[in-house]
């Protein structure tokens, strides 16, 4: 499809940035909502055109395309944009750790008694529900049907 370079460029650039785009299946919408300048359908047929050249990997969902970049589209990105090695798309950088927070100790809680010691006295403690529970455990009582199960008058 011919689009002006400028539309190209500014899909590829946000494709790189950020590593995936989605487009929802509308190809007379005016502009695509991340892309306030691209027309929808620009977005849609240069991802499809990546899609068939093995750049992008596409899923298509509840009529919206979801593409993500591939190790090969990177690269061709990174040489079409003139891009150094270093600048990444944001699906590859690390995210930072967080600090997490140290574990309690496992000695006794401010409230006494700890509360599985209380789950545990309350399962054992009683008969056997288990047993008085299911199929049998409760006497049959068959009272009259309808239809053809129905006693004789």
């Amino acid at each position: 499809m011919l689009m002006p370079k400028k539309n190209r460029v500014a899909i590829y650039e946000h494709l790189f940035k950020e590593g995936c785009i989605t487009a929802e299946k509308d190809f007379n919408a005016p502009k695509h909502p991340e892309l306030e300048t691209v027309p929808n359908l620009q977005v849609i047929k240069a991802l499809t055109s990546l899609k068939s050249r093995g750049y992008v990997k596409e899923q298509f969902a509840w009529r919206h395309y979801y593409w993500s970049l591939t190790n090969e589209g990177i690269q061709y990105l990174r040489d079409f944009l003139h891009f150094p090695p270093e600048i990444v798309p944001a699906t590859l950088k690390r995210q930072p750790q967080r600090e997490t927070r140290p574990r309690a100790s496992a000695g006794p809680r401010a409230g006494g008694v700890k509360p599985e010691a209380d789950r545990e006295a309350y399962r054992k403690a009683g008969d056997d529900k288990a047993g008085a529970a299911g199929p049998g455990s409760a006497p049959m009582e068959f009272k009259g049907g309808f239809g053809r199960g129905k006693p004789q008058q």
